[in-house]
């Protein structure tokens, strides 16, 4: 006879992961209380929803960017729960066909949400199939070719589409436009706020953790909650397999094995800032120099490595190139050439 499994009614309750199959989703918040941060965002959010329903009408479409790892799958999710909605979800690379994108449109139910992640790779030919769908609820289709070719259209039924994306400059204008509901921006978190996501997920998953512990780990954490919850789930394995309990001291050994430093920097971030150190002589050099020094390619530098980085203050970008900056050479522990900087 199996055991039941616990009900999951309050964050503050342990919930055995194995009982999961998808332990991030189980991380994920299910209530607007649980989730932490984003305060103007949720504000805004709130008071759009409410409108919505007391006019007894699906919220208007809604776009959510930033970086990836803030929170905005969970967001798409947090609506159709507050409004009692389902959601059917997608995303912009596996809508290949126009005949994909109205199989999606045509299967939905009045007050559905349509989740489309990372919504900027969406083919420019489906795209303008959206548009009417969007503002009024119509889907035009062309049947047959040529001369005899004709098109049709069909009544949508009442639908929000809630629509994320990393890059959002990649998104063509007249898309933009149509998001009625209101185009929001995910910010990053602080140290605070990503040291409350880590209690609660440390509840969730039945592990025991001092302030001490989460602040180290919250330091490191990119800002970000996924990277946070990543790195929460590796310590844990980590004091698990070592029979200790997580400690500081466990955790520091978690993430030195995981070689990530004090500041979050992994080996490749650590990498790219020697390289143009002692390669460069600190900059300034070019993008395609540093990604040919580095044997990576120049989209990786440019949007993994070198957001984090510019957000910390360690290098610069300039007219000439890119430069790493005084607390670059005091985190790495060395001293500028021709220079008296002193080291942090």
């Amino acid at each position: 006879m199996s055991t039941p499994k616990p009900e999951n009614t309050s964050d503050q309750e342990s919930v055995d992961s194995t009982d999961r199959t998808f332990l991030d989703q189980t991380l994920r918040p299910h209530k607007w209380d649980e989730y932490i941060g984003q305060a103007n965002l949720k504000e805004n959010l709130r008071i759009l929803l409410t409108a919505a329903q007391e006019r007894k009408h699906p919220p208007e479409h809604i776009l959510f960017y930033g970086p990836p790892g803030l929170g905005k799958t969970t967001l798409a999710h947090l609506i159709a729960n507050e409004i009692g909605a389902q959601i059917k979800i997608t995303s912009g690379p596996a809508i290949e066909r126009v005949g994909d994108l109205a199989s999606i449109l045509t299967n939905l139910s009045p007050g559905d949400i349509l989740f489309i992640d990372e919504i900027h790779r969406l083919n420019k030919t489906i795209e303008e199939v959206l548009y009417p769908a969007m503002e009024s609820g119509a889907l035009d289709i062309i049947i047959g070719k040529g001369p005899s070719a004709r098109t049709i259209q069909l009544e949508l039924p009442p639908f929000t589409l809630i629509a994320a994306t990393t890059r959002i400059s990649l998104l063509s204008s007249p898309l933009r436009s149509r998001f009625s509901g209101g185009t929001f921006r995910l910010n990053y978190y602080t140290d605070e706020e990503i040291g409350q996501i880590l209690q609660r997920s440390a509840k969730i998953l039945g592990t025991v953790i001092n302030n001490e512990s989460v602040s180290e780990i919250a330091k490191r954490s990119r800002f970000t909650p996924r990277t946070a919850n990543f790195l929460l789930k590796r310590c844990r394995d980590f004091a698990q397999v070592n029979k200790e309990p997580l400690k500081k001291e466990m955790v520091n050994q978690a993430l030195s094995l995981l070689q990530i430093d004090e500041l979050g920097l992994n080996q490749a971030d650590r990498e790219l800032l020697n390289i143009i150190i002692n390669k460069f002589n600190g900059g300034p050099v070019g993008l395609s120099t540093i990604a040919a020094a580095a044997s990576e390619e120049q989209g990786t530098i440019e949007e993994v490595h070198e957001p984090y980085l510019l957000q910390l203050g360690l290098i610069e970008r300039t007219p000439r190139g890119r430069m790493v900056t005084e607390r670059a050479y005091g985190h790495l522990k060395q001293t500028p050439k021709n220079s008296t900087f002193p080291l942090n």
